[in-house]
């Protein structure tokens, strides 16, 4: 068991007896039938709110109460492994708290950890509100696999962000091993350059600014909850109509999570016309899987080092767009949207950037240039676009899951066009449905007029033009409602 003792002596360290036991929890909202800890409660019955500061006055781990009669200390019985680390910084720096809790038979269970005054300690990064943002992460992540032994402690040395060296090491400090090992090992090394005076002031900012980037991403496990079949149908069915061969290969392929917690071994890769809906299905999953996305539009890519970032050897040196994209989503796990991936292969001397796209496809870890790091990736699920998958390349091709998206039919474009695209158009323009009329042949023309175009992006524009014309009536001529015949409709549209 870990032992914290906040003495100043290396002969009462030495000595020090631990009280408690930890117990591992993926809580994300502490309770006092889920607590982060806790405390005896056998000399009294401890308040609801309780005021003082974590500390081992008698070489056993405790917390000192402010009560009317004096000071009183009571041990730790249980932690959550999560908070031990940030348990052992609170009570270094003397950092006075209230807690929030109850008492049970087993002790006072402490589901809340505020900070009220620091009582003439050092200044630290919590007085901007660090020790909020920090138990917010700890609650976040996932529980540590392995305890803590004191040697390896020592060795550890807007919304909140952390950018200040002194933020970066206490919140070091704090997260212990609810870091991945390769990221916490990585963070010391940058750290110990960011203080260094034996390297270029250029070097200190870079290492400082990787810093703040790489604590800023809550890195996430890769246990991920199951899905539920009926609420991803309803999701799809918002975004998408029709296509219910499409919508059940989408829910077998992520479905596979409810028995693995883990997200499938292939990505989706969505091929067919412009239009049709494949950005919209990508969305949908990623609100199926409660997850952030993010896009990266590969036609727009013409060199590997855009993905990769650039080497700080370079005053100007700056991570890749991946990198970027986690320090966007906030969180390591997150649905990643490569549309075209079709045009991956465009490099211009430089390299080839679809090469890049595979290591971060295979979920062994992404190296980017500037951060100088493998990051992990088992928690990005890949949703790549493509109009033509004749012209992505079969090393890409093997990490997906192909699903070719049809196009609509005429008579599935009415559908669309009647119940979903000028509805929609109508209720951001605050009009009513009786101010803006189609009549069935009117509606024959606008497929007409599109029948030989992909997708439905153009019935979308059409319902906008009719919609907006309607809109000119009313205001401009007061007539009270617009109906829209073929001839109407064939004089508007061209």
């Amino acid at each position: 068991m870990p032992v914290f003792d906040f003495s100043n002596t290396p002969d009462e360290k030495k000595d020090a007896v631990c009280t408690y036991e930890t117990f591992h929890s993926n809580e994300s909202v502490p309770s006092a039938e889920h607590p982060i800890m806790v405390l005896d409660n056998t000399k009294k019955q401890w308040k609801h709110h309780s005021s003082g500061v974590f500390t081992n006055p008698i070489k056993r781990t405790s917390f000192a109460f402010d009560e009317e009669e004096g000071t009183i200390s009571a041990d730790i019985i249980r932690i959550d492994a999560r908070f031990t680390s940030l348990l052992r910084w609170l009570g270094e720096n003397h950092i006075n708290v209230r807690l929030s809790g109850e008492n049970r038979e087993d002790g006072y269970a402490v589901y809340k950890i505020r900070e009220i005054a620091f009582g003439g300690g050092t200044k630290l990064s919590a007085e901007d509100g660090f020790l909020q943002f920090m138990i917010e992460r700890l609650l976040a992540s996932s529980a540590p696999t392995e305890e803590i032994d004191e040697d390896e402690q020592e060795e550890e040395g807007d919304d909140m962000k952390l950018t200040s060296l002194q933020s970066i090491t206490d919140f070091m400090t704090c997260a212990g091993r609810t870091l991945p090992d390769n990221i916490r090992l990585w963070a010391r090394r940058n750290l110990a350059v960011a203080r260094s005076n034996e390297v270029s002031p250029e070097e200190r900012r870079h290492a400082q600014r990787a810093l703040s980037i790489m604590m800023n991403i809550q890195w996430k496990s890769n246990y991920f909850e199951a899905i539920d079949p009926q609420e991803a149908r309803r999701i799809l069915d918002e975004e998408l109509y029709g296509m219910e061969r499409v919508k059940q290969r989408i829910i077998e392929t992520i479905i596979q999570i409810n028995r693995t917690h883990t997200l499938p071994a292939y990505g989706l890769l969505l091929v067919g016309p412009a239009g049709t809906g494949k950005s919209q299905i990508a969305y949908a999953v990623a609100r199926i899987l409660k997850l952030p996305w993010t896009t990266l539009d590969m036609s727009s890519i013409n060199d590997p080092e855009q993905l990769t970032g650039s080497s700080r050897v370079y005053a100007n040196a700056k991570p890749g767009i991946i990198m970027d994209a986690f320090l966007m989503a906030g969180e390591s796990s997150l649905v990643f949207i490569i549309n075209e991936l079709d045009k991956a292969a465009s490099g211009k001397g430089n390299g080839n950037p679809a090469d890049v796209l595979l290591t971060l496809l295979d979920n062994l870890g992404f190296t980017d240039n500037y951060m100088e790091c493998m990051i992990p990736t088992v928690g990005v699920y890949p949703i790549a676009t493509a109009n033509d998958k004749e012209n992505i390349s079969a090393p890409l091709m093997s990490r997906f899951a192909v699903i070719d998206i049809p196009d609509y039919t005429s008579e599935e474009k009415k559908v669309i066009f009647s119940k979903f695209a000028l509805p929609k158009v109508l209720k951001r323009m605050s009009l009513r449905e009786e101010e803006c009329i189609i009549t069935p042949e009117a509606l024959d023309a606008v497929i007409e007029k599109y029948k030989n175009t992909s997708g439905i992006r153009d019935l979308e524009q059409a319902a906008e033009h009719i919609a907006a014309n309607a809109l000119y009536q009313i205001e401009a001529d007061h007539v009270t409602s617009v109906t829209f015949d073929a001839e109407m409709v064939r004089n508007l549209l061209g």
